[in-house]
């Protein structure tokens, strides 16, 4: 796996190429008009959307109904000399459907302990808790 990315702009915009050529745009927060996201955000989505694609998976698999799909992941910074990594990161999947709550906690569970590979690049360096939010209830 390889990602290129151009400066396309004089200050820090940056534009992110995959293998499928797609582009993500990348930008500095700090600057007075942001055209992208940042790496810390682009982080924290890398999470949601390898979970969100696990749990998509098992849950099609075991022939569950996914109306409607969600994710919020929130992190939680610290000082490490003049960084700011993430100490913790809390995910809220929330799922609507006709999807048995045992069959969701299950899918939420392989993802998280087997199947992200990006949760499992983070699990010795950065804390990742998990809710489930089902139809409106919280599992």
């Amino acid at each position: 796996m390889k990602v290129t990315l151009n400066r396309i702009n004089e200050d820090y915009l940056l534009e992110g190429k995959g293998d499928n050529n797609i582009s993500v745009l990348i930008d500095n927060k700090n600057n007075n008009k942001v055209n992208g996201a940042s790496p810390m955000e682009l982080l924290l989505m890398a999470v949601g959307g390898c979970n969100a694609i696990d749990i998509i998976y098992v849950l099609k698999k075991q022939r569950q109904v996914v109306d409607s799909y969600k994710v919020e992941v929130e992190g939680t910074r610290s000082e490490v000399r003049n960084a700011k990594p993430f100490k913790s990161m809390h995910v809220t999947v929330y799922l609507e459907g006709d999807i048995a709550p045992e069959k969701a906690k299950r899918a939420a569970s392989l993802s998280f302990e087997k199947y992200c590979s990006v949760s499992i690049t983070l699990e010795n360096s950065v804390k990742i808790t998990y809710d489930v939010v089902l139809n409106g209830t919280k599992l």
